[in-house]
């Protein structure tokens, strides 16, 4: 079966059959592969669609390095209705 999925030359139904027929599998099985049936395989087999996504991190500052606030950052600050007065 590994084969059969590695090389296409071989993805003809007889190929197949003839995997299938050497390989110890569930008859359900066999049937759904056979069906090309990829639903009733994803059930037989408990799986489903996988979906992985891969989000780039946001680059971290350098601890050391003091932050300097830019002007807009000033004046926000000076705005903000948090902002103590001593």
């Amino acid at each position: 079966m590994e084969k059969l999925g590695q090389d296409a030359s071989l993805r003809d139904t007889s190929a197949i059959e003839l995997a299938l027929a050497q390989a110890q599998l569930d008859p359900d099985i066999k049937a759904a592969i056979l069906a090309k049936d990829q639903q009733r395989l994803e059930r037989l087999l408990g799986g489903g669609n996988v979906c992985c996504a891969l989000c780039p991190a946001e680059e971290e500052e350098d601890e050391g390095a003091e932050e300097v606030p830019s002007r807009e950052d000033e004046d926000t600050a000076s705005r903000s209705p948090a902002r103590v007065v001593a």
